[in-house]
């Protein structure tokens, strides 16, 4: 049996309608900005296997340093003990965060950061003898798909079958000239309820690479702040230079409670979760009393392995010349976008830092579920490209050591499929 026949046996896919889905493609190795299949095609990973991978695939540098770690020592119990890896990432991650993020708390992935974040807010207030229980978040949302990163992400197709066993929270629209009064209006209004507002900031992901002002941002943030209101940036996405800085807020001047972190924290290498926090908040959990602890945990918390793979990545990361490359895919992407601008084929072209989204036209709102999705992912797989659409979005989110010939191979195929689809 092939590989792919052997993997139709045995295993479901995630995000796959498994009766009509197209065979899986059998990759066998990756290097660099790409991805090769068990036939010997290439293809240019453009969009970071899911937004995780930020210095390329079976980077020497990381894959030796997890190979060291290996020989050392791969798992460890994380409740009573400790080891390097874990305080050294840590310390090195909470240097380069806003300067009020004190204290780390592993997990598995961003789900899991963001359910200890929400965690955290909620039981913050209870230990503080206060009823908060409501959250706010942005209509469209996207957290991750355990139950409470569910409940904080927008009703849509994903959460119908369980909507009626989700946790209510206050939705808002995304703010901008127009509306951020309005919003901040109901925020007031409700600020003896909310515990804490969670958000992607800048870009909603999953929601089709929706992207909105800073500026916006910050003054709902310091609205927030003023009302009691708790703070989590969901960086699960954003973090890590995707966004032109290293992490998206660093763009506004207000510093979050809470910072949620996976996808590129270990390169892509493998799963890690980390939720950040203030004093403050870790300080609500300090008492006599054991039934104030922060009951959570996961197996596989700090993993001594998967923190070696995201101390090598940060080694790589803080590297002048990653900044330079995220630079550099940022100006080529404004400029392929300048190209385009006008085609009677696209609605709109966004960017922010190293993510460029372009809104195909097709007559009808944009949905995850239009038809030229299917369409437009196999022309470019043909293509040796993977792009994988939100409905009619088109986003491109590259490894940072992506060539100049790699980029412009992605924008001249863009271009083509424009013309011939």
């Amino acid at each position: 049996m092939s590989l792919v026949e052997r993997d139709l046996a045995v295993i479901w896919h995630p995000y796959t309608q498994m009766k009509t889905a197209q065979p899986p493609i059998p990759i066998v190795r990756g290097e660099g900005a790409c991805l090769y299949a068990e036939d010997g095609t290439k293809y240019i990973d453009a969009i970071s296997s899911w937004w995780v991978n930020i210095h390329g695939h079976s980077h020497p540098y990381i894959a030796q340093k997890v190979s060291e770690q290996l020989h050392k020592l791969e798992h460890a119990i994380f409740a009573g003990f400790t080891h390097e890896g874990a305080v050294q990432l840590a310390e090195r991650l909470l240097a380069i965060l806003p300067s009020n993020q004190k204290k780390a708390f592993y997990t598995d992935d961003g789900s899991t950061a963001v359910e200890a974040a929400l965690k955290m807010c909620l039981q913050y207030w209870h230990n503080k003898g206060e009823q908060r229980t409501k959250i706010l978040a942005f209509n469209n949302a996207y957290h991750g798909d355990t139950f409470g990163a569910m409940s904080v992400s927008g009703r849509s197709a994903f959460t119908a079958a369980f909507d009626s066993l989700l946790f209510e929270v206050e939705f808002i629209d995304l703010p901008n000239a127009e509306n951020l009064e309005g919003l901040k209006s109901k925020v007031s209004s409700l600020k003896s309820e909310i515990s804490c507002f969670i958000f992607e900031p800048l870009v909603q992901g999953s929601a089709g690479m929706i992207m909105y002002a800073a500026e916006h941002l910050n003054e709902l943030m310091a609205h927030c702040q003023q009302e009691g209101i708790l703070l989590i940036a969901d960086e699960v996405f954003t973090g890590f230079g995707r966004t032109g800085k290293n992490f998206a807020c660093d763009h506004v001047q207000v510093q979050p409670d809470i910072m949620c972190f996976s996808k590129g924290l270990t390169g892509g290498t493998m799963a890690l979760g980390l939720t950040t926090c203030t004093q403050q908040i870790y300080d609500a959990f300090l008492s006599d009393d054991r039934m104030k602890t922060l009951f959570h945990g996961h197996s596989y918390t700090a993993n001594p392995v998967a923190c070696a793979a995201a101390l090598a990545s940060l080694d790589l990361f803080l590297n002048p010349s990653t900044q330079q490359d995220i630079d550099r895919i940022a100006t080529k992407h404004a400029a392929f976008a300048e190209t385009i601008k006008g085609h009677s084929r696209i609605k709109t072209t966004r960017q922010t830092g190293t993510i460029l989204a372009l809104e195909w036209e097709t007559g009808s709102d944009t949905s995850y579920f239009n038809g030229l999705r299917d369409k437009l992912y196999h022309y470019f797989l043909g293509k040796g490209i993977i792009l994988r659409p939100l409905g009619n979005v088109i986003y491109i989110l590259p490894p940072y050591c992506i060539s100049d010939t790699e980029l412009d191979y992605i924008y001249k195929s863009i271009g083509q499929a424009l013309d011939e689809i």
